[in-house]
């Protein structure tokens, strides 16, 4: 007997994006009050003037729904067309079920396959690396990939770190006191020294693999941990200066699994990038994990 082979597409194609950003926005001012610090600092070693904080019904699936439905609508898509759901989030607190089915049930896509996976800020890398492969072999046609935090959640906002640079996108309530479980703690220095040096290779690699180079490169879309990594990797990879770069760190903070396709979709809604052109995306952090891809921008 011969087993039948599931033959897929040749490529795969982003054919939508759409974001969610909570309605509440907290300047440097506000965050000053919590910790020792001033706007300077935080400006001077993040590159955050505001971020946003996410409200109580502002919850993982609610923010996900929103942002889902604006990419359906952008593609073209219906939620019934949907064959696999893939949801990147490290801040959906029950080990069962999947926010992913929830979420895939909520939306309409009754017979999608639907699962989390937790890989921080190179999640949405990572689930754009799971959603090429389900599509070239044939397993799937029309995957819905998430990146989604709630990271204030699980932060200690007495910290500097973590109180100035991690906040919320597809994203963050303000918890008063420590939360009930363990919290996250971020050793900034090593941290920024691994991003700024060792991530810029591996971009590099990327790009390499995608057969592309620097000088043909339209737009840079980091993971938005820090202005002045994105500064620093800028450099090293040597990028052309009319290279369009992702800055979504002024005005969101580190959103972490979202942080690439909210700025992505910030840099398609001013004009700053626009459909077809070339996009070296890389996520970075906990773990330490990495991942990175070029894309074409829907």
């Amino acid at each position: 007997m011969t087993l039948r082979l599931t033959a897929g597409e040749k490529y795969a194609a982003i054919l939508g994006l759409g974001g969610y950003r909570p309605r509440r926005v907290v300047d440097n001012a506000e965050i000053c009050t919590m910790i020792d610090s001033s706007d300077e600092w935080i400006r001077t070693r993040s590159g955050i003037i505001e971020r946003r904080w996410a409200s109580p019904d502002e919850t993982i699936q609610m923010m996900s729904i929103a942002a889902a439905r604006k990419a359906l609508d952008r593609a073209g898509i219906e939620a019934g067309q949907i064959d696999t759901v893939i949801v990147s989030t490290v801040t959906h607190f029950h080990q069962t079920p999947a926010v992913a089915t929830t979420i895939a049930s909520e939306l309409g896509a009754k017979s999608a396959a639907a699962f989390d996976i937790s890989a921080a800020c190179a999640g949405f890398c990572y689930a754009t690396a799971m959603a090429d492969s389900f599509i070239r072999s044939g397993a799937s046609r029309y995957v819905l990939i998430i990146g989604v935090e709630r990271l204030s959640d699980m932060i200690q906002q007495t910290q500097p770190w973590n109180a100035a640079l991690a906040w919320d996108p597809v994203a963050y309530q303000a918890t008063q006191g420590d939360a009930n479980w363990p919290t996250l703690k971020m050793e900034g220095n090593p941290v920024f020294k691994w991003a700024s040096y060792t991530m810029a290779k591996t971009a590099a690699e990327a790009l390499d693999a995608a057969g592309v180079r620097a000088e043909d490169l339209d737009v840079f879309a980091p993971h938005q941990a820090n202005m002045r990594i994105t500064d620093a990797m800028f450099r090293a990879l040597k990028l052309p200066s009319g290279v369009v770069v992702a800055r979504d760190i002024a005005r969101q903070g580190n959103t972490s699994a979202a942080s690439i396709p909210l700025a992505i979709e910030a840099l398609l809604e001013s004009g700053e990038a626009h459909q077809g052109q070339t996009c070296l995306i890389i996520g970075f952090g906990a773990g330490l994990v990495y991942a990175g891809q070029v894309i074409i921008l829907p």
